[in-house]
């Protein structure tokens, strides 16, 4: 991408359109979408490599089929884009008081509710889409090493939450690490309410649009999936099936875009699943980057490296995110997401890990 890029008309206008349809459906169901489309591209791709080497010809003959790039990661899809319009949005709809889900964490916090069709809330949405998209064009052109996309996420979510009002980090009388208050169902009163400054009152009652109720004094990203322990083992798994499908596809994304897809059953309601593409997609780029240019897929060992170097990155970047969210989301007030940022963690470190010569290049991330 070039600097141009940033007030070309037709990508602001999509841009636009992918962060209020991400409003319009929430951002969890719009990176849900995001998935699918990663897979559909990823499946694309792999096609037309066997095709190419079936008919002998040259890939460049074919064209590129770009579904990934141009569509999934690019207007609309992107996760800066819809993802991010969609979690400002929400942001924006709790603090206007348009949000009474009797969802248990703050309004705000609640990324898989649709908000319709309410104009000025998809105005909100589609205003951070073009942020998103901006953000992804800045550290795309600065070649900086890490997931621009997801670094889009991360400093979207910053900026809605200070734009909007919301306090940085939020209160943690307990300690920013600490979650046994989730455990011990401790909760505070918001809202009304708690103006007078009675017991377990909320400092930042305006915050939650003058709606009382009851939050959680800690709020855990996912109450399913936030133990030290389990997290490791779940990202280190993960890890392995992310390197392993990258080593035997050459695709980094596909087992992000199956990760993405398959939350598709915790929008549903499905108790229990897992969140896992910020666990993925840094073992693929690592399994890949850590794999000699030019190696023998017939090599047990070279295979066997890549995959433990997936297996260690997704156990890393699951414990990143998870340090990430007691840090950012458990005792703030809006969605500010954990896998983005294990995402430009990972991704970062296999940029640091080639230059250091660990691996012998860095897959589709930036050099230092």
């Amino acid at each position: 991408m070039a600097w141009s890029s940033l007030f070309a008309v037709e990508m602001l206008i999509a841009a636009f359109a992918g962060g209020a349809f991400g409003a319009a459906i929430g951002a969890l169901p719009a990176f849900i979408f995001t998935g699918f489309m990663v897979i559909a591209g990823e499946a694309a791709n792999l096609a037309r490599g066997a095709a190419v080497e079936a008919a002998g010809v040259d890939p460049s003959t074919l064209g590129a089929i770009g579904i990934t790039g141009s569509v999934a990661f690019g207007p609309v899809f992107s996760p800066a884009i819809s993802f991010a319009g969609g979690a400002a949005a929400a942001a924006y709809a709790a603090k206007r008081g348009y949000m009474d889900t009797g969802f248990d964490f703050h309004e705000a916090k609640n990324i898989a509710f649709a908000q319709g069709t309410k104009p000025d809330v998809l105005v909100v949405g589609g205003l951070f889409g073009i942020v998103g998209y901006w953000f992804t064009v800045a550290s795309s052109t600065l070649a900086m090493p890490y997931d621009p996309i997801a670094m889009g996420v991360v400093l979207s979510a910053l900026v809605h939450r200070l734009a909007l009002g919301y306090p940085l980090v939020g209160d943690a009388p307990n300690g920013l690490l600490n979650m046994r208050p989730f455990e011990s169902e401790d909760r505070r009163v918001v809202g009304e309410a708690a103006v007078d400054g009675g017991a377990g009152a909320d400092s930042n009652a305006e915050a939650d649009g003058g709606v009382v109720h009851e939050r959680f004094v800690v709020e855990p990203w996912l109450p399913h999936q936030y133990r030290w322990l389990n997290v490791f083992v779940l990202g280190a798994v993960m890890g392995v099936l992310g390197g392993f499908v990258a080593v035997k596809t050459g695709s980094p994304f596909l087992a992000f875009g199956i990760s993405a897809a398959s939350l598709v059953f915790l929008n549903c309601g499905v108790e229990n699943v897992p969140v896992t593409h910020h666990m993925t997609l840094p073992a693929s780029t690592a399994a890949l980057a850590a794999l000699p240019v030019g190696f023998d897929p017939a090599s047990q060992s070279a295979v066997l490296t890549a995959v433990l170097a997936g297996a260690a990155f997704g156990g890393v970047c699951a414990l990143f995110g998870e340090l990430f969210q007691r840090v950012f989301y458990a005792h703030g007030d809006t969605h500010w997401d954990p896998p983005a940022a294990g995402i430009v963690f990972g991704t970062f470190l296999v940029a640091v890990a080639a230059a250091l010569g660990i691996f012998p290049h860095t897959s589709w991330v930036p050099a230092l």
